[in-house]
């Protein structure tokens, strides 16, 4: 029951952060599945990218009743993450997991970075 209650909070904490800043829940939910409730890396991110089919479904639908999707450009793009997904499936399955462990620890300060610079560039232009 406790795994149950962890995924549901981790569900709606993660829910809310990507619809306020347009970030992937994969930030929270591989690091907490593998932390907390015991799955390998290679099965927390598995089932990261299965979680997220909900809230990438709203997500996308709330925003074309705004006009903001570009279903064209977007059909592209999923067409050839599609290919990018499988490619990286048969990576992901022959690297040990202390490596892949190594490269998502790499990726998530990537992505700190990322956002520290443009949170320090946009308060220098105001």
């Amino acid at each position: 029951m406790g795994a149950v209650l962890a995924a549901v909070v981790l569900g709606l904490f993660a829910g809310v952060l990507a619809g306020f800043f347009g970030v992937g829940g994969g930030i929270l939910f591989v690091p907490t599945l593998a932390l907390v409730l015991g799955l390998s890396q290679l099965g927390a991110e598995a089932t990261s990218l299965a979680a997220i089919l909900p809230t990438v479904a709203a997500g996308a639908w709330q925003q074309h009743r705004y006009g903001n999707v570009r279903w064209g450009i977007a059909a592209v793009v999923g067409g050839v993450a599609i290919l990018g997904v499988e490619a990286g499936v048969r990576v992901a399955e022959a690297v040990p997991e202390e490596v892949l462990r190594r490269l998502f620890a790499v990726l998530m300060l990537c992505v700190a970075a990322q956002i520290a610079f443009r949170a320090l560039r946009s308060q220098h232009s105001e």
